[in-house]
């Protein structure tokens, strides 16, 4: 399996995901800001939202560009979930188990301690109907609101 081309389209795959389609049926550019969790300093986990916005915006001819900011320059790290939600920001760099006092099914987007290994993680995820499931958990949040 051609590792790089995989990520390179379960990276945009997650954006589009994220609402972006109805934004490419806009005429002219799209502009979105990105609040990542994380510092700058932290290159390869930081590094990947960036690589994202890169691709988002050769895959667009830059007519869909993302805007990343590290964490604390636009909201403080742990609240991104919250500016998107007020709008804010358009899409968060995060991980979702930060989140676990939110809603505890924020968890299962990502790792939990004792839980799963890698392995595990992405065979439920890819073939056991797990990413399934956290779509629909992460609709049903969208819609209502997640809880504070």
């Amino acid at each position: 399996m051609k590792r790089r081309s995989f990520i390179a389209h379960t990276g945009l795959a997650g954006i589009l995901a994220a609402g972006a389609a109805p934004a490419f049926a806009q005429a002219g550019e799209v502009r979105w800001r990105l609040a990542s969790s994380f510092p700058k300093s932290l290159d390869t986990i930081f590094g990947g939202a960036e690589t994202i916005a890169r691709r988002v915006a050769a895959a667009t001819g830059n007519k869909f560009q993302i805007q990343v900011f590290a964490g604390g320059e636009i909201v403080p790290p742990f609240g991104v979930v919250d500016a998107v939600q007020n709008g804010t920001i358009q899409c968060t760099h995060t991980a979702p188990y930060y989140f676990f006092g939110k809603d505890p099914t924020f968890a299962f987007g990502c790792a939990i301690p004792f839980g799963m290994n890698n392995r595990q993680q992405n065979a439920w995820m890819m073939h056991g109907g797990g990413r399934q499931l956290f779509n629909d958990i992460w609709t049903n949040l969208s819609s209502e609101g997640v809880k504070s």
